[in-house]
């Protein structure tokens, strides 16, 4: 895992943790070039097992995928009208 972090001073980490939330605000409106290379980056820095859970949790974020998720929990009456 990438020690990069600890060796910031406290308003450093504050600084890296602003762009970091400015960036997950913005996930959805990135192209999806720009997407996979910080996805990349982001697991190649803190090691393969966050794939899946960075993954996951970009997911819920993305205003598509977000939506869809949404529609899918909202029942959906059946063919035969119940």
């Amino acid at each position: 895992m990438d020690r990069f972090l600890d060796h910031l001073s406290g308003t450093e980490k504050l600084l890296f943790g602003a762009l970091g939330q400015a960036v997950v605000k913005s996930w959805s409106q990135l192209p999806q070039a720009i997407q996979q290379s910080l996805f990349e980056d982001a697991v190649t820095s803190h090691g393969e097992p966050m794939r899946q859970q960075l993954a996951v949790f970009l997911h819920d974020k993305h205003a598509r995928t977000a939506s869809a998720i949404q529609a899918q929990a909202i029942p959906q009456p059946d063919s035969l009208g119940g």
